[in-house]
């Protein structure tokens, strides 16, 4: 399954994420996890320390080898270097699995032991200096959106994604790659905010969106976020010594998170687990296509200097039954 944790800056979406990565880990399921924030925490959060945190490869910087791997012998792409986000499979083309290795994982991702489970960390690279007035963040998430139109994952094996702040997810056609988005709220009138413009947003998209209200103390702070948001309220999660500690970078073991936010992870991977059953492997194809041919048309056929349109296998539909090219 994949699993978008989306909120304002500050909510605690990176935390949460967090936490559910690690519940995932000690269910013994496989995770890959990706640091998609402007703000790369995620890997602190699971537990590295600024050195490690910082020697993790950035996808953004190994685009080229991600766009050739995945390019395999498609015959619509001319080369690697007219692949864009966007980019979707066809005929010929190399697609990632969730339990492989491959080139992509062996350069862009850190393996952690991580209570008693196996996690494969995947950060997109901060902004830096350097990108400041030259550069879009969205080139280095880039990275991400062609890996996951690339991707084929199944029962029981999750890819979760640490998203950046706010609405700038719908930057880019991001936004619909996932069978699950978690949307962290505070009750506060800023935090349903961004719930309500990401839920017009993605409306017409068939995106299956669930709140998790965190920071919550008390009936009033849960009162206020049931008459916000109503049903797509799914579960609440309060004050944490366990993250506290965390926070500080001694966090006790994992099964000593308190019992209520132990059942709130339980309450989370429940109801991403039950869109298995719901997923449209064509709709899902025809959303990668629409936003391909959309950014074709705005800037890539003439930054590439390519009808990018002719990228698109229209016989092509990504599936569980998809397998990747030699």
């Amino acid at each position: 399954m994949k699993i978008a944790f989306v909120g304002k800056g500050g909510s605690g979406k990176t935390t949460l994420s967090s936490l559910f990565i690690r519940h995932l880990a000690s269910t013994g399921s496989p995770v890959v996890a990706v640091d998609a924030d402007i703000n790369q925490h995620l890997g602190a959060a699971l537990g590295l320390d600024d050195v490690e945190a910082e020697a993790l490869p950035a996808m953004g910087d190994r685009l080229p080898l991600i766009k050739d791997y995945l390019r395999g012998s498609n015959p619509r792409i001319s080369s690697a270097e007219t692949m864009i986000k966007t980019t979707p499979p066809g005929e010929g083309s190399r697609l990632l699995r969730v339990r492989e290795d491959n080139p992509v994982y062996e350069a862009c991702a850190r393996p952690l032991e991580l209570n008693g489970g196996a996690v494969r960390l995947m950060v997109t690279g901060p902004f830096t200096e350097a990108d400041l007035g030259v550069a879009c963040y969205h080139s280095k998430t880039g990275a991400v959106e062609l890996c996951l139109n690339h991707l084929v994952d199944g029962q029981s094996e999750y890819v979760v994604v640490d998203m950046t702040a706010g609405s700038d997810s719908f930057a880019s056609g991001m936004f619909t790659r996932f069978d699950m988005t978690f949307l962290v709220a505070e009750p506060t009138r800023k935090g349903i905010s961004v719930y309500r413009q990401y839920k017009e947003y993605a409306h017409d998209f068939g995106v299956t969106l669930k709140v998790v209200g965190n920071k919550v103390h008390g009936q009033d702070d849960l009162d206020f976020l049931k008459s916000e948001v109503g049903d797509d309220l799914l579960v609440t999660v309060g004050h944490s010594d366990w993250v506290r500690a965390m926070e500080k970078g001694r966090p006790p073991r994992f099964e000593h998170l308190e019992d209520d936010n132990r059942r709130a992870l339980h309450s989370l991977k429940a109801a991403a687990d039950a869109t298995y059953e719901q997923r449209d492997w064509e709709r899902y194809t025809r959303q990668m296509v629409h936003f391909h041919l959309k950014n074709a048309q705005s800037w890539a056929n003439e930054r590439t200097g390519t009808d990018l349109a002719a990228q698109v296998d229209p016989a092509f539909v990504l599936r569980e039954a998809e397998t990747a090219t030699a």
